[in-house]
């Protein structure tokens, strides 16, 4: 039988001899159980060590792996060449970041806006060690059980047309982990979290397109949970200004 081949046509850029990205034609030999990353794996193992990408784990954990494959933000573990119909498999970095080398982005700015929304649990006063831990119910965990769901793969960001034109914009990601938090029982941080996404490039920046939630390979929903937050921070402004009249 003879030995099945697949072509990839990668984007490739190499800062330090052009400044103008360029595509390369792989041909490579192929199993069906092979994902996108296999492929890429092995074209740095036998053909062009030179190529460079992020990887880690292989299992759809780490978000490391993204890609636009086929103009579509997606993990490079988790797409099975098998299920590529066209060829060449053209595969690029994901949009809307700064291009680094090759398939390897920038990703500064997207750390900067998930440190702004403060990603962890604020306390007014926290309680001594010994006392315990701060326990929940199974619904108060369900309550965010979704967005905690979130691997930071960034596809959101790529598929996000608003981040797209204007990259001050939130984002999905980070405006769905601070949804994450507020829905949080243990969290006491609610009045500063919601000053930091109800900003000028914040929440109210979204138009709904609602394509992060259809890339986001966790189901995370980043768009419900952007709708949600608007609700929640308008709710917080009316009763800013309606509870002051109430009390005179």
């Amino acid at each position: 039988m003879a030995e099945k081949t697949i072509q990839l046509r990668v984007m490739r850029y190499r800062p330090e001899r052009s400044d103008d990205p360029f595509f390369q034609v792989y041909t490579i030999p192929y199993r069906d159980d092979m994902v996108v990353l296999d492929a890429l794996n092995y074209i740095k193992d036998h053909v062009d060590p030179t190529l460079t990408y992020r990887w880690s784990c292989r299992l759809g954990i780490c978000g490391s792996c993204g890609a636009n494959i086929e103009g579509t933000p997606k993990l490079t573990c988790s797409v099975f060449l098998r299920d590529l119909r066209r060829q060449p498999v053209t595969i690029e970095p994901l949009a809307n970041f700064p291009i680094l080398k090759d398939l390897v982005v920038d990703i500064e700015d997207f750390m900067d806006k998930l440190l702004r929304v403060k990603p962890y649990i604020i306390r007014e006063k926290e309680k001594p060690l010994e006392r315990g831990e701060y326990r929940q119910t199974q619904e108060e965990v369900d309550m965010f059980r979704q967005q905690s769901a979130c691997i930071n793969c960034m596809l959101c960001y790529s598929a996000c047309p608003v981040y797209g034109h204007d990259d001050r914009f939130l984002g999905p990601a980070a405006s769905a982990l601070a949804y994450r938090y507020l829905q949080d029982s243990r969290d006491e941080g609610g009045d500063a979290r919601i000053a930091a996404i109800a900003s000028t490039h914040g929440i109210w920046q979204c138009t709904f397109v609602g394509e992060c939630s259809v890339v986001c390979p966790k189901d995370v929903d980043p768009a419900g949970a952007i709708q949600q937050l608007k609700a929640m921070a308008a709710t917080k402004l009316m009763k800013s200004m309606l509870l002051p009249l109430a009390s005179r």
